[in-house]
């Protein structure tokens, strides 16, 4: 792996990443959403449109390397439903995949997800969307 490029760790190691990961690395997910205030939190730079990340799994082994093709800021109340297909993990409404998201969002310990879980999320909260493409399994 190039030391430089950024890594893509899915939720915490333990069963949820190993699914993600399965879907990533499977084709059905190639979309998901961060807290921008995660971002800001940790002092990270967003996602860049071309850029190369290489897939953590729960073992800390890099298993795949995947290309961030869209990135996108916006509120959580429009976040639209071909995000939620994207993203792969089944839900069947934007208002399902958003109840699931904001508990994780709120109940994660920070270590999972940023310094501090945010605690109130409503409809204008501004969510990080990315798209990306598996380029290397």
């Amino acid at each position: 792996m190039d030391e430089s490029m950024p890594v893509a760790e899915f939720a915490a190691p333990g069963p949820l990443r190993d699914r993600l990961v399965q879907l990533i690395r499977s084709g059905t997910k190639t979309g998901t959403s961060s807290l921008l205030g995660d971002y800001e939190a940790k002092g990270q730079p967003l996602p860049r449109l071309g850029e190369c990340q290489a897939l953590m799994d729960s073992t800390g082994r890099v298993v795949a390397t995947l290309e961030i093709t869209e990135v996108a800021t916006m509120r959580l109340a429009e976040v639209p439903w071909e995000h939620v297909l994207a993203e792969g993990e089944g839900h069947r409404s934007v208002s399902q995949w958003r109840e699931a998201h904001e508990v994780f969002w709120t109940a994660t310990p920070p270590e999972a997800c940023a310094e501090a879980p945010v605690r109130d999320l409503d409809d204008d909260t501004l969510v990080v969307l990315e798209r990306f493409r598996l380029l290397q399994d």
